[in-house]
């Protein structure tokens, strides 16, 4: 399939009478190439036939179209389809627009009305990139960083929430340093205000043995003015 022209490889695609394997195999070989916008209009297309799931490989080379997939990301974020949303709304995360803040914001939304402990980080880092012009989400996103399941998403949040400018920045910084997760407390020793009790917590990190290394350096650096 390899010396298939792209061509060749969507029209494949585009047959509904070829196999799921022959299709996951065209997906393979456009991996490997430059990006292929003759593959957006076929995307909806390329479920797995009991329609729950993409079919294999297909989510990586919607990736590597990038911003080409983005006009029709938004209808894809629209879409009734659990999957086919799902692939809409991850372009829209790393290319969408400003005109693309209130789809993801809804988003976030959702995930919090349905407790969708699992992603909304990507959304909060898709709109952190928007900065303050974001800043309809600084609420939602505070609420999953205070009650969040998955510890290893609260530094994502805390990120998107200093990008958007929100209030409160450093009391949320200082309590990242007695956060479990390392990413967290990395962002509290840089962050957090010059405040005695700061001080004494940058001290224990600097000097704890069980510490991870690069947290440790950094409480000692900041200790010393660096």
């Amino acid at each position: 399939m390899a010396e298939l022209a792209s061509s060749a490889l969507l029209e494949l695609l585009a047959d509904p009478a070829e196999p799921e394997n022959r299709k996951v195999g065209a997906l393979n070989v456009l991996y490997d190439r430059d990006p292929e916008p003759g593959l957006v209009p076929l995307v909806p297309s390329l479920g797995e036939a009991d329609g729950e799931y993409p079919l294999p490989m297909l989510s990586l080379v919607v990736h590597r179209l990038g911003a080409l997939a983005v006009p029709a990301a938004r209808d894809w974020a629209t879409s009734d389809s659990r999957w086919l949303a799902s692939e809409g709304l991850t372009v829209l995360h790393a290319h969408g627009e400003e005109e693309d803040i209130p789809t993801l914001v809804a988003e976030l939304e959702r995930d919090w009305m349905d407790r969708t402990w699992c992603g909304p980080m990507y959304t909060a880092r898709g709109l952190a990139r928007f900065g303050p012009k974001a800043a309809d989400a600084i609420s939602l996103l505070r609420r999953f960083w205070l009650w969040t399941p998955h510890s290893y998403e609260r530094h994502g949040y805390l990120e998107a929430l200093a990008a958007m400018g929100a209030a409160g920045m450093a009391e949320a910084y200082t309590e990242s340093l007695w956060d479990c997760q390392s990413e967290a407390r990395r962002l509290g020793v840089a962050h957090a205000p010059d405040r005695p009790e700061v001080r004494d917590r940058l001290a224990y990190l600097r000097d704890d043995p069980m510490e991870d290394p690069e947290i440790k350096r950094a409480a000692a650096a900041r200790l010393a003015g660096q």
